[in-house]
């Protein structure tokens, strides 16, 4: 039966069906797990399964896993195991297995140069670029050129290397149609997305007239100070104003003071008016604002109304707000544009200058918009008119039946078995899959789906992809209670702080892993871990002991104790060093004691500035989830001072 008539079929079953009470594939499932592991490392037979796994919904998994391998091995067979892939794969064709396994054998196919399978097995909506390239010499050799010029030109633009493209490239080139427009198109894509070493290796095949500007362009991003002298000493010398802009850009991010120094004479030198000194005055304003210098403002006084975006206007803000310079406040925010002005960011900055300004009244009714929004500007505008903050909760309604219904959905099972054998990527696709086919009425009772199987990262993430974020007893869940209450005993800290980090961090995914190696639910880095566990006396963890919620959790709260401590009480920096390290926080620290609203408000990475708002907004709600009374926020008031000695002696000596 095709999977859709099945689903058909079983949501016209009505009740009576859930799986939810009993666990049909609970001895299935380990027979499985150990099958998929033998083959992924050795060569196994179908002829040895059972008919239990046969009928186990993950089967085609295990099958996907073996002709994998096999493919992965130099034999004459491989034949055979084409054959095996194309069945396998015209069978499962719109199912994540089977997409998976065409990667797989695309890829196999391209290797050995067998264009004819490859090009019939190919599906361009879902290539990646390197089956793309391989695609285009599948084109070439089976002499498919139509339109084939125009398909290559469009992939030689992408501003990086592509390593398989290099026989359609020179193709192109035998042909004459990898022109020196294109080739400059491909050189300008990748300086604007600060390649210039790759740059560099396209220009060279520029005429070298037309090369220069973009090679000058590379050097500018590449040693932007001495650029920007050569420019200041040779007032003659053209150059392309967009790349003067971008050469410049850089060298204020890099060196703030240097192109203080040097802008006035800069803007002498290069015979800029007051209107086209503008950009250049915003970019430095800029990289100064996120050092929260003094100097910001003078610069961004220079700038034109018309070269502010939305991005600089908040800086021009926060600038302002370090300065304490509330009239400018106002008058930033009331210059724009409506829909950035009614944010509750800036409603509440609103609130904050008219209170500053004398005009107490209005102040208040602003504040009283603000409470109305759920985040960390509710809290804050809570704290100033001295009024505990509760969240305002909209519950998703369940409905049993159809979630029910739901979980019998071929993709649904399957996804639940791929979580319960930790195949959690796979899991996630087939969930996207099973979730596409749903109609728009019953998506939200997806997100009961998720929670009911403790899946939580993807409940939440189902509910934010529909906009639903207040359902706070379902999108809050606690389902760590005794590593966290553990946790809070040894350090100090709340359990509800504890959580709001969870959440933050990982969205309670004990085997989160990040990019830069951060592992487990409170996403500790091996090295911090093991100068934690040292610090606090407990055992020595592996890398891999952090996916365990007993170690990883209560090291990641001593960890945040430690940094609450070296910063003197003051959880909001310690926050900002959890995320972003405690040096970055350190450099971020007042030379006088200044509001905490102005505080966070001028964390310079995006990232952190988010992070530590979010997790203020979470602790009020596992607070009032716990209480279920609304919470007292003017604790969060308290100014955040300079770092003390103790504290700087402590970051040099522990080297972070």
């Amino acid at each position: 039966m095709k999977p859709w008539l099945l689903a058909l079929t079983l949501l016209s079953l009505g009740n009576g069906m859930a799986l939810a009470s009993a666990d049909p594939f609970k001895n299935t499932r380990q027979v499985f797990k150990e099958a998929y592991a033998r083959a992924t490392s050795l060569p196994t037979d179908e002829k040895e399964d059972g008919e239990a796994l046969r009928s186990y919904p993950l089967y085609p998994y295990l099958q996907a896993a073996r002709i994998k391998r096999a493919l992965s091995q130099t034999t004459n067979e491989l034949s055979t195991v084409d054959q095996r892939a194309e069945t396998f794969i015209t069978y499962y064709e719109r199912e994540p297995v089977g997409r998976d396994l065409r990667g797989a054998w695309l890829t196999s196919l391209a290797e050995r140069q067998q264009w004819q399978p490859f090009l019939q097995h190919y599906r361009d909506e879902s290539a990646s670029d390197s089956l793309r390239c391989h695609s285009f010499t599948a084109r070439i050799e089976l002499g498919q050129t139509e339109e084939l010029e125009l398909d290559i030109a469009r992939q030689w633009l992408t501003p990086s290397s592509l390593p398989d493209c290099e026989r359609a490239f020179e193709w192109l080139r035998s042909r004459n149609s990898l022109t020196p427009e294109l080739i400059e198109q491909r050189v300008r894509r990748a300086l604007e997305i600060n390649n210039p070493s790759f740059a560099k290796q396209i220009a060279v095949s520029l005429p070298p007239d037309r090369a220069a500007p973009l090679l000058r362009w590379a050097m500018l991003l590449e040693n932007p100070q001495k650029q920007i002298d050569a420019l200041i000493a040779s007032p003659a010398l053209e150059i392309d104003p967009k790349v003067q802009l971008a050469g410049w850009t850089r060298f204020a991010r890099v060196d703030r003071d240097g192109a203080l120094r040097r802008y006035e004479s800069f803007v002498r030198a290069r015979g800029l008016t007051a209107e086209t000194a503008s950009p250049y005055a915003l970019a430095l304003a800029l990289a100064l604002s996120w050092d929260r210098r003094p100097e910001a403002l003078t610069y961004f006084k220079r700038v034109a109304p018309g070269d502010f975006d939305d991005a600089s206007r908040e800086w021009y803000a926060r600038a302002a707000l370090w300065a304490g310079d509330w009239k400018l406040v106002s008058n930033i925010i009331a210059a724009m544009p409506d829909q950035q002005r009614t944010l509750a960011r800036w409603r509440y900055w609103a609130a904050r200058a008219t209170e500053k300004n004398g005009d107490s009244k209005v102040a208040r009714q602003l504040y009283e918009s603000v409470l109305l929004d759920d985040n960390f500007y509710s809290i804050m505008a809570g704290a100033r008119l001295d009024r505990p903050v509760a969240p305002h909760p909209e519950k998703l309604v369940l409905d049993q039946a159809q979630v029910e219904r739901m979980e019998q959905l071929p993709p649904m099972v399957r996804a639940r078995e791929l979580l319960l054998v930790d195949m959690r990527n796979q899991a996630s696709s087939e969930w996207s899959f099973g979730f596409n086919q749903l109609m728009d009425s019953a998506r939200n009772q997806a997100i009961h789906l998720a929670a009911r199987w403790g899946w939580y990262d993807q409940a939440i993430a189902t509910a934010s992809q529909q906009r639903m974020f207040n359902d706070y007893e379902l999108l809050y869940p606690q389902p760590y209670d005794a590593e966290v209450l553990s946790a809070a005993k040894l350090t100090g800290l709340k359990p509800q702080l504890i959580y709001s980090v969870m959440r933050q961090e990982s969205l309670y995914r004990r085997d989160a892993f990040s990019s830069a190696g951060a592992r487990g639910l409170l996403q500790m880095l091996p090295e911090t871990a093991r100068r934690t566990a040292r610090k606090w006396n407990r055992p020595r963890p592996s890398p891999d002991d952090l996916f365990n919620p007993t170690i990883n959790v209560p090291l990641g709260a001593a960890n945040l104790r430690s940094l609450v401590d070296r910063f003197g009480g003051q959880t909001l920096v310690a926050l900002a060093g959890y995320n972003a390290g405690p040096n970055a926080a350190a450099r971020w620290m007042p030379s006088e004691s200044l509001d905490p609203d102005i505080w966070v408000e001028n964390i310079p990475y995006n990232e952190t500035r988010n992070y530590v708002q979010r997790i203020l907004w979470h602790n009020v709600v596992f607070s009032w989830l716990k209480t279920g009374e609304p919470q007292k926020v003017d604790a969060w008031l308290a100014r955040i001072a300079p770092l003390s000695e103790a504290a700087v002696l402590g970051l040099a000596e522990d080297g972070t």
